[in-house]
């Protein structure tokens, strides 16, 4: 661990090396391949020669090609043989889009960010007793791909547990073949039987479900937090959401000053991210030596049909980008859908700051979902409440009507002013964005917000409803549509 502390000290010290080093190694892996031949990788191709050559792609462009590989045929988007798909729906949106794992992009990028993170753990917290007991994490479920049955598809999560090394499965609970039932509650189930024996210090997992998890254990346990059942509790690795909503919940149930948060950035795509200072919140290290070659869109250009790219060097602080990679998977110039900002160059950390498709800029207010995150979390400080769900989506205006944002919340604790927490959330969000402050000026595009409290379960309700529990699933905090938020109030008879 000490090793490889060295080793993300030099990359912190030489990112840009680092990353030259890595694209050079990526075009020379893959010249051959169908892809590599069709734009010319054997010509030892400079980046800017790289950009100008191979197009920006989203899923539907390597779709084609995707599909090719997961019927049998090889070397087309990476030399190696790949039989593993992490199944990623991004939200709850209906097509699910099927991202190749290859044996490469499985060892040096999602198990060496794993690896990594216990590293920077342990050098953060030398004291540290993980080791002692087991490490819960909550997997998805995978099965064999409708289009070939040699194939397997997943949540990457589920992916990452099934090829795990003896060592690595000997030291997590619950056993493999509970960790990725795809019957969701029958599952949490098994899950709480199991765990609940065992001396757990330390969970990884996405909020959202790990905390149903927590919620079910004390109902079967009678304990009134969880240090009642796992004592030597200590970690949280969490992320494919936003913590900081999530915080005041964890805090209440997990009563301990010695518990530890750190956040990653492990998508289906690849593990970009790990928080590497205590103390800080959704702020990560950007690992630059996990086989992803990163180029940034910024988001005034997002939209262009050949947007400009820029290279690490070349990004600025506070300023919103999208993430477009190249990686050791065959993904090549992708882009992941997410988007973020730089909160220091030297050495490059960001934060997650939302998705491309989940905004709502109905009357020219761009609030993106770190916006909305933010708000929520003041407006909860602001009046006690604690939540565990939250979507938003506009109200369009109508004859004579102004319009609006409205607002479908699941309180764990209510507000002691609904109000108030309005108040709160509408005037937070005139902090941190200009644009929706100026719509809000004299009401003269927006009306203050309207906040619905939805009854307990309610997202639950509509996940199941949609046939999507568990996993990597998670609710869409932003829509410029209603479809999501009207569907979930009708599923809830709101």
């Amino acid at each position: 661990m000490k090793k490889r502390i060295h080793d993300i000290d030099l990359f912190r010290k030489y990112p840009h090396e680092v990353q030259a080093e890595l694209f050079q190694n990526l075009i020379s892996a893959a010249k051959d391949t169908e892809w590599g031949r069709k734009y010319g990788y054997k010509d030892n191709l400079s980046v800017r020669e790289f950009q100008e050559r191979v197009p920006v792609t989203d899923y539907e462009n390597l779709y084609p090609y995707i599909e090719r590989v997961m019927k049998g045929e090889q070397n087309l988007l990476w030399p190696s043989k790949i039989e593993w798909f992490a199944k990623s729906s991004g939200t709850t949106n209906a097509r699910s889009k099927f991202i190749p794992v290859s044996p490469e992009s499985l060892e040096d990028c999602h198990y060496k960010g794993g690896k990594d993170m216990l590293s920077i753990y342990v050098n953060l917290y030398p004291d540290t007793k993980l080791f002692s007991g087991k490490g819960l994490s909550i997997g998805g479920s995978h099965r064999p791909s409708e289009i070939n049955s040699k194939v397997s598809c997943g949540d990457v999560s589920a992916v990452i547990m099934q090829n795990l090394p003896m060592w690595a499965e000997a030291m997590r609970t619950p056993p493999l073949k509970v960790a990725l039932m795809d019957k969701w509650e029958e599952k949490i189930e098994k899950m709480v039987e199991i765990t609940v024996e065992e001396n757990v210090t330390s969970m990884s997992g996405v909020p959202t479900w790990t905390y149903v998890l927590l919620k079910r254990i004390l109902e079967v346990t009678g304990k009134s937090n969880i240090l009642e059942v796992w004592p030597n509790l200590e970690l949280f690795t969490h992320g494919a959401v936003a913590f900081g909503p999530y915080r005041q919940l964890f805090r209440d149930i997990i009563p301990s000053n010695k518990m530890n948060y750190l956040e990653v950035y492990n998508a289906s795509e690849g593990f970009f991210g790990i928080q590497d200072q205590a103390g800080t919140e959704d702020e990560m290290l950007l690992m630059l030596d996990y086989g992803v070659y990163y180029e940034f869109i910024p988001m005034d250009q997002y939209e262009e049909e050949d947007p400009k790219t820029l290279t690490l060097d070349q990004v600025e602080l506070g300023k919103n980008y999208a993430i477009v990679i190249s990686t050791n998977a065959g993904l090549w110039r992708y882009k992941i859908g997410d988007t973020i900002r730089f909160t220091s160059l030297s050495p490059y950390r960001i934060k997650i700051s939302g998705r491309t498709k989940h905004f709502i800029n109905a009357f020219g207010e761009e609030v993106i979902v770190e916006n909305a995150e933010v708000a929520v979390t003041k407006a909860c400080q602001a009046t006690g409440a604690i939540i565990s769900n939250f979507t938003a989506a506009p109200v369009y205006m109508e004859s004579g009507k102004r319009g609006r944002h409205e607002w479908l919340i699941e309180f764990e604790k209510q507000p002691d002013n609904l109000e108030r927490f309005t108040q709160v959330l509408d005037e937070t969000l005139r902090d941190v964005n200009s644009d929706y402050d100026a719509k809000r000026q004299n009401d003269i595009a927006l009306q203050e917000p309207l906040v619905h409290a939805a009854p307990q379960g309610a997202f639950m309700n509509w996940l199941r409803h949609k046939g999507k529990l568990g996993g990597q699933n998670k609710v869409p905090r932003l829509s410029n549509s209603r479809e999501y938020l009207e569907e979930m109030m009708q599923v809830n008879g709101m």
